[in-house]
């Protein structure tokens, strides 16, 4: 058996093809993207009164679920014949269109509002060669000028989800989930930053509904966090805070779309205050051993704060964890501490053990 053959991970062009857009195979940049775990979450579980299962992205080659759309979007960039790509980006998608654009062969350029790419997302970058040019304003204007750039240009591709390849990428997480599953979940609680991700998985659970690959599809439960909540206050934030840095976005480009989506859905889109981000991170963290960034936590945090209000969904419920914790580790150091040495002896190192025993 050859090489090729026996390889899991196949990506999700080739798994999906007769779903996506057309991509010639001469064309194709992939990571082996998707097929990542679906988790049953035995202690959260009892929290939200529901069987919850995390669906974790940060298993996703660059770590988070921006690899299933961004290898469309650069693989129909090359059969296009872009010489490269750009992007606005708080950090994720700065990552995942750096690596891709690496595997493809074509430049990476990506604008990001300076002071607000999380370490872990900026060091990706860096590490594969693209181009970061820090803007003095937000997201918003970070994207601005990236879709201008791309049009103006012409032979620039803009691989921020506006792009439909994107969201066509995207949608594959939904397909797993069902296949996972055997059916559609009850509901699917996620985060919700610029509203690509929840319109892509509304896109793939209605696809399949409509084929008859499934016999329904999910309530859909956005939460974002409440210092960068414009889907909920209705209006636009200007200066959008938030711990969560990979949803800090004021005005959602497919704002529409994850509107439409809770709407058709049966679901809502609701916001979570930093506090409770936290607190959904630790819990994933230290009882189920899935460490997420803070923002990939907000659909937890959401399932927590619902089923404290009694407003819980029943049935079976599934997570997405966007991206890994190492992402954004500045957080977890901002609140917390190495601990003071002790002497090299059998003595001390049992007693700071027996310390902590549980």
């Amino acid at each position: 058996m050859d090489i090729q053959s026996q390889a899991s991970r196949q990506g999700v062009i080739k798994k999906y093809r007769e779903w996506l857009p057309e991509i010639p195979d001469r064309a194709i940049a992939t990571l082996g993207e998707g097929e990542t775990p679906l988790i049953e979450a035995s202690s959260l579980s009892e929290r939200v009164g529901a069987r919850l299962y995390l669906k974790f992205e940060g298993m996703n080659p660059t770590a988070s679920f921006k690899d299933r759309g961004m290898t469309v979007a650069m693989s129909r960039a090359v059969a296009a014949g872009s010489r490269a790509c750009v992007c606005a980006s708080t950090g994720n998608t700065a990552a995942s269109a750096s690596a891709y654009a690496a595997r493809a062969g074509v430049g990476c350029f990506v604008v990001v509002p300076v002071g607000k790419i999380a370490l872990g997302k900026a060091v990706q970058v860096l590490a594969h060669g693209a181009k970061i040019i820090q803007i003095e304003g937000n997201f918003d204007a970070a994207l601005k000028l990236s879709k201008r750039i791309a049009e103006e240009l012409g032979d620039v591709t803009l691989v921020n989800s506006v792009n439909q390849d994107r969201i066509e990428g995207q949608k594959t997480a939904a397909f797993e989930v069902t296949e996972a599953l055997g059916h559609p979940p009850d509901a699917l609680a996620l985060p919700v930053g610029n509203a690509g991700n929840i319109t892509s998985y509304w896109k793939g659970f209605s696809e399949w509904r409509e084929a008859g690959e499934a016999g329904g599809a999910p309530r859909m439960l956005g939460f974002q966090a409440e210092g960068a909540s414009p889907l909920v206050a209705g209006h636009d934030f200007e200066s959008p805070e938030t711990v969560a840095s990979a949803i800090r976005i004021g005005s959602p480009a497919s704002g529409e779309g994850a509107l439409a989506a809770a709407r058709e859905s049966g679901g809502a889109i609701e916001s979570v205050t930093d506090e409770e981000i936290l607190a959904a991170q630790e819990l994933l963290a230290r009882e189920e051993g899935v460490f997420c960034e803070p923002a990939s936590a907000a659909g937890v945090a959401g399932l927590l704060k619902l089923a404290g209000e009694g407003r819980g969904p029943e049935g079976v419920v599934v997570s997405v964890l966007t991206g890994h914790g190492l992402k954004d580790p500045d957080v977890i150091l901002g609140r917390t501490r190495l601990p003071e040495p002790v002497p090299a002896t059998f003595e001390a190192v049992a007693g700071e053990m027996e310390r902590f025993m549980p």
